[in-house]
C-alpha cells in the first residue's frame, strides 16, 4: 500500500469515527432533552476551550488549521541550556536540564489564585533531580529583557520558586556563562547536600 493510501485510509477511518461520535452525542442529547453546549464556558478559559469544546472538536480544529514548527529557544537561550548541560556533566550532577518548563507543571499551591498566577509562566531552563524535583531555573536576561512588564512576570516567577526552595539564577549577556553556571550549580549542590535546598 502506497504513503497516499495509508493516509486516504486513516483519514476515512477518522471520518467515520467522528461521524459515529457525533451521531451517538447527538441521540443521547436529544433522549435527555439537551439545548445547549457541551460544556459551559467558565469564566477565565482560555479562548480555545471556549471555542473548542471537547477533544472531538478540537481534533477537527487542528485537522483544518496550518502548523508550522517555531524554535523553542532563542540562540542565546540555546547557548545557555548547552552549556548548563556541559556544567553538570562536568559536576558529576545527577541533574537534567530541560528548557521552557511551565511552572504549573513543577509548583504546585492550595491557592487557587496563586496557581492561576503562576500557571501558564515559563522558565527558560529547569534543573532537576534525579528523582524529578525541580532544583533551580535558570533564566536568560538578555539586553531587551527588562521592556514591558518582563520584570514584573520574573518577580512572579522567582518568588514562586523561592517560596518552593527552588534556586534561581540569572545569565546576562556580560557574564562567562560556563564560570557563572559552575560557581551556582557548586554553591546549590552543597546546599543541597546539607539538607538546604529541595
Amino acid at each position: 500500500m502506497s504513503d497516499q493510501q495509508t493516509v486516504l485510509v486513516v483519514l476515512i477511518i477518522l471520518a467515520a469515527f467522528l461521524a459515529g461520535l457525533r451521531a451517538s452525542r447527538l441521540t443521547a442529547r436529544r433522549k435527555s432533552g439537551w439545548r445547549g453546549r457541551t460544556e459551559p464556558v467558565r469564566t477565565g478559559a482560555s479562548r480555545s476551550d471556549r471555542g473548542v469544546p471537547d477533544a472531538a472538536e478540537q481534533l477537527r480544529t487542528v485537522m483544518s488549521a496550518a502548523f508550522q514548527r517555531q524554535r523553542l529557544m532563542s540562540n542565546d537561550e540555546a547557548r545557555v541550556f548547552k552549556t548548563a548541560e556541559a556544567v553538570v556533566q562536568r559536576l558529576d550532577l545527577k541533574w537534567r536540564v530541560m528548557a521552557q518548563v511551565s511552572l504549573g507543571e513543577v509548583l504546585s499551591t492550595r491557592d487557587p489564585a496563586a496557581y492561576a498566577a503562576i500557571n501558564s509562566k515559563r522558565v527558560d531552563i529547569l534543573l532537576i533531580s534525579g528523582s524529578g524535583h525541580p532544583v533551580a531555573a535558570v533564566e536568560y536576561q538578555g539586553s531587551g529583557h527588562y521592556l514591558g512588564t518582563a520584570a514584573a512576570r520574573d518577580a512572579v516567577k522567582k518568588e514562586a520558586l523561592r517560596r518552593a526552595g527552588v534556586a534561581w539564577i540569572e545569565v546576562t549577556p556580560g557574564h562567562d556563562i560556563a564560570d557563572h553556571l559552575t560557581r551556582e550549580f557548586t554553591r546549590i549542590s552543597a546546599d543541597k547536600a546539607l539538607g538546604v535546598a529541595a
